[in-house]
């Protein structure tokens, strides 16, 4: 079916509550995409940096990564910077800093309702949803089950409710009850017609990739040109460490490299499992990883919009079983913080714990993985809210805790909070109440009284007598009342009828086809 290249109308306008804070369901913050105000942590002194930096260029240098895809070893090959032996790549520390040069340290995505632009890079903070858990956990259900088409669904409902959550990834959990051949098809038509957010595509594949584009591409009213100009969407491809890229990842990674789209690579090293035990060395060996992906873009399309991610935990040496929102998953994303600014690339962290259902050990072992990607820099932070037992279970009602944790983080950003004028310093509201009133009633307090301190919408602020007088309800069971309320009076963000159209029919076509080959 030959493309459109006649520009249309883009589809997705004004959606939901972008611009209020009250919802049927919640009162919640305004759709604002953060600006990092603080200054990162830098646990690293310049020389630590500059060890970080040698172990990675030694690695690419005398090591090396073994590329399982000939056509990108072919690039890299023809780049005249590689030493090539079978499927061994190295390169040296000059080539790979000339090519990673090239990426732009900033960079923005635009979704089909342009309203929905992220920019990713510089300070700015963007959280995401959960993806890719084979498990379902709810409390309905009390137990853990296999993913189907309507509990992503309703996944998806809450990533384009929440104003929290900026961008979408892959599915926020596997719908296995749709055949793995047609399985991308049917949830790209639920993401692209539930959510009007910044896309995912999983690099699985030609035809995933394939049709992945050129869903988002009709679904936005772009032309083909259009659609290249700049990024609609974006990957993210992980390495099989240690010190490997498969071939399928590869693939869609030089796609998308091709056709402009975001790009973002994130090796997946447990220390003391695929990586050293060390966290100096499991950063440094992260970053080759990461690296080399971030070179052949460049060798493809010089200026292609690359991020570099770091998924370094350790594993629990007992089980060896992983371990997140530890002490030192904390400062292995802040050490690649700092690795990232040396680079100048935008950067990717997540948003993790190892607990098996939305209880304490979930909500701090998530609170330490944010906000470490908040004191790292981090410009794109995935799996935010909705995950469970190091990313198998997704739940509704995790992921509504967490958005009161990222709600946390957008007013702890706020500017208002360190603001310093005279209105703020207040001298004059200290003189009207002296040493013998209070500030309840004074005028300075209530013009400022709706607004000057964060409200929850979730958390629970009476005194035990009062909480247990209404009925005693922990947080977990109240998350489940707003998921439930959520999802009653959910309304999906507009959509022109010719373009949901096309997008059905593209669906409906390419399932006729066959999709996208399996091996069962």
């Amino acid at each position: 079916m030959a493309r459109n290249t006649q520009r249309r109308k883009r589809g997705g306008g004004r959606a939901g509550n972008m611009d209020r804070r009250g919802t049927d369901a919640i009162d919640q913050m305004p759709w604002a995409p953060l600006t990092n105000i603080d200054r990162p942590t830098e646990p690293l002194d310049e020389a630590g940096v500059e060890a970080i930096h040698d172990g990675a260029m030694r690695i690419l240098e005398e090591i090396g990564i073994e590329f399982l895809n000939e056509e990108a070893i072919e690039i890299l090959r023809a780049s005249g910077g590689c030493t090539i032996d079978g499927e061994n790549v190295r390169m040296g520390r000059d080539f790979v800093m000339e090519q990673i040069a090239k990426a732009p340290s900033q960079w923005t995505i635009t979704p089909r309702n342009p309203e929905r632009t992220v920019t990713i890079g510089g300070k700015n903070l963007l959280f995401g949803n959960v993806s890719s858990p084979p498990s379902y956990w709810d409390m309905n259900l009390g137990r853990k089950v296999t993913g189907t088409r309507e509990m992503c669904a309703n996944l998806l409902k809450l990533s384009q409710y929440f104003n929290c959550i900026h961008f979408v990834g892959g599915y926020p959990v596997e719908p296995q009850d749709i055949h793995a051949s047609i399985r991308h098809l049917d949830v790209l038509y639920d993401k692209l017609t539930l959510t009007d957010k910044v896309a995912h595509a999983y690099c699985l594949g030609k035809e995933r990739v394939e049709d992945v584009m050129e869903m988002v591409r009709i679904a936005g009213g772009f032309s083909d040109e259009e659609f290249e100009a700049s990024p609609k969407m974006y990957t993210n491809i992980n390495s099989t460490s240690p010190l490997k890229h498969d071939y399928p990842m590869l693939d869609g990674w030089m796609r998308l490299a091709r056709r402009n789209q975001g790009l973002v690579v994130t090796p997946f090293t447990l220390a003391g499992a695929m990586a050293p035990v060390t966290m100096s060395g499991a950063v440094a060996q992260s970053l080759a990883e990461g690296l080399v992906a971030v070179v052949l873009a460049q060798l493809i399309r010089p200026g292609a919009c690359c991020a570099i991610g770091t998924f370094t935990s350790n594993v629990d040496m007992k089980s060896g079983a992983p371990a997140f929102g530890t002490p030192e998953y904390m400062r292995a994303t802040q050490m690649t913080g700092q690795m990232a600014r040396f680079y100048n690339l935008p950067m990717r962290a997540s948003g993790v714990c190892a607990a098996n259902v939305p209880d304490g050990q979930s909500i701090w072992e998530t609170s330490n993985s944010l906000w470490s990607a908040v004191q790292s820099g981090a410009n794109l932070v995935y799996h935010a809210a909705g995950w469970l037992e190091g990313g198998l279970i997704a739940s509704p009602e995790k992921f509504i805790m967490d958005c009161e944790i990222l709600q946390h983080i957008q007013r702890y950003m706020d500017p208002v909070l360190t603001a310093t004028g005279p209105d703020e310093i207040a001298v004059e509201a200290v003189r009207e109440v002296g040493d013998q009133g209070h500030f309840f009633g004074i005028q300075h307090t209530q013009d400022r009284y709706t607004t000057a301190f964060y409200q929850p919408f979730l958390s629970d602020w009476r005194n035990y007598e009062a909480w247990e007088a209404a009925g005693g309800v922990w947080t977990a069971q109240r998350a489940h009342q707003v998921f439930q309320d959520i999802i009653s009076g959910f309304e999906a963000p507009p959509m022109e009828v010719s373009i949901r159209e096309e997008l059905a029919a593209f669906v409906e076509r390419r399932k006729t086809e066959g999709g996208a080959p399996t091996d069962f």
